[in-house]
């Protein structure tokens, strides 16, 4: 490899590893990398998220993501026998599928696997005819029916939030929040069914219109964009009712486990080696801001991690394990990259998932 590409292979993950030293609200962790490619597609990071267990679905699911690998690499006979295959699972197990769903919505699983057998057969054509951007797009399609289909399963919530933050609001399911700033719009999923407490906290600010109008106080390239700290001498929401500042604990999810941990690290626990469910491994991956005197004084700061996701997987952000993540960015992306020092949130408004937020237990 030549200098020049050296360079600019390593010179930003150089510049990243700087960053996160000098970063006031966390400390360097020793961290391994997960085994495997790390996913970086917010979509597929959701759909990976849900409480959900259903083989065939997520089978189906987890082969046509592994095309990626394929596609990159234009192995297009290996990829239209993925595809070919994926679509003998879905005409073998259609009914299964259907039958593993609530019977109250199951007619409408049965309208989603219609629409998803045709979407194979053109996802088929697509792969066969080689032309990568109509694969991209096809495939795109047909994981988002089975996302629709996935969320079918989600029965009632899956766990009980700790008594000790029955004060705070907490956002049982998930919500799509819009964030209007001075540079154009950004869309967002917020997750709470990973991080309900954390997500329910910023879901009620942004009702309030808490974030309307405040600038962005920090803007590092590579890093982090963050915003939440509200105008005068406070440094998070004061609650009106008991005149303090409300604050929210650090909640990590961490699969296989039952709930979330509350207040403790990676380091903590001594799971060096874990990746979170709500992992920070893509552009636009929402983050709680807290203080490095505490791990359960955040209150409204949030952050948006602006990151080379090749460079830094999860796993070896040194972001994972310290701080919640919450949701993703699904929409304006080009928005979100020109956003700088001197910009602001004009607007913050729930587009839906409103009725999953409850004020307190």
């Amino acid at each position: 490899m030549d200098l020049k590409r050296w360079l600019d292979r390593w010179v930003p993950a150089l510049l990243i590893a700087i960053a996160f030293a000098a970063f006031p609200l966390a400390t360097p962790v020793q961290a391994a990398l997960p085994p495997g490619n790390a996913v970086k597609d917010p979509a597929a990071i959701l759909r990976n998220a849900l409480p959900i267990e259903q083989s065939d679905l997520q089978t189906l699911q987890h082969r046509l993501e592994s095309t990626s690998d394929d596609l990159r690499a234009k192995r297009w006979s290996a990829l239209v026998n993925t595809v070919k295959r994926s679509q003998a699972l879905l005409s073998t197990r259609a009914d299964a599928i259907v039958a593993s769903l609530p019977e109250a919505k199951q007619s409408e699983g049965q309208s989603l696997i219609t629409t998803l057998q045709a979407q194979m057969d053109t996802l088929v054509a697509s792969s066969e005819s080689s032309d990568r951007d109509r694969f991209l797009d096809d495939r795109r399609a047909a994981l988002s029916t089975v996302g629709d289909l996935e969320a079918l399963l989600v029965g009632d919530f899956p766990f009980a939030i700790p008594s000790d933050f029955d004060a705070l609001p907490r956002l049982l399911g998930r919500a799509t929040v819009e964030i209007e700033t001075t540079k154009g719009s950004v869309t967002a999923v917020v997750d709470g069914y990973n991080a309900p407490i954390t997500a329910g906290a910023f879901v009620d600010l942004v009702k309030q219109g808490f974030y309307d109008g405040l600038p962005f106080t920090r803007a590092e390239d590579f890093y982090v964009l963050q915003t939440g700290d509200p105008k005068g001498p406070e440094t998070g929401y004061i609650d009106p009712k008991t005149k303090a500042e409300r604050q929210v604990p650090l909640e990590i999810m961490v699969p296989g486990e039952a709930e979330p941990f509350y207040n403790a690290t990676f380091e903590d626990l001594g799971r060096f080696e874990a990746t979170p469910v709500l992992p920070f491994a893509t552009l636009g991956t929402m983050g709680w801001a807290h203080s490095d005197e505490s791990l359960a004084d955040g209150s409204s700061q949030f952050f948006f991690f602006l990151y080379e996701a090749e460079l830094t997987p999860a796993g070896l952000n040194l972001v994972d394990g310290r701080y919640s993540a919450f949701g993703y960015v699904v929409d304006g992306f080009d928005v979100l990259e020109e956003l700088g020092i001197d910009d602001s949130i004009v607007r913050a408004r729930l587009i839906d998932g409103g009725e999953n937020l409850k004020a307190h237990a």
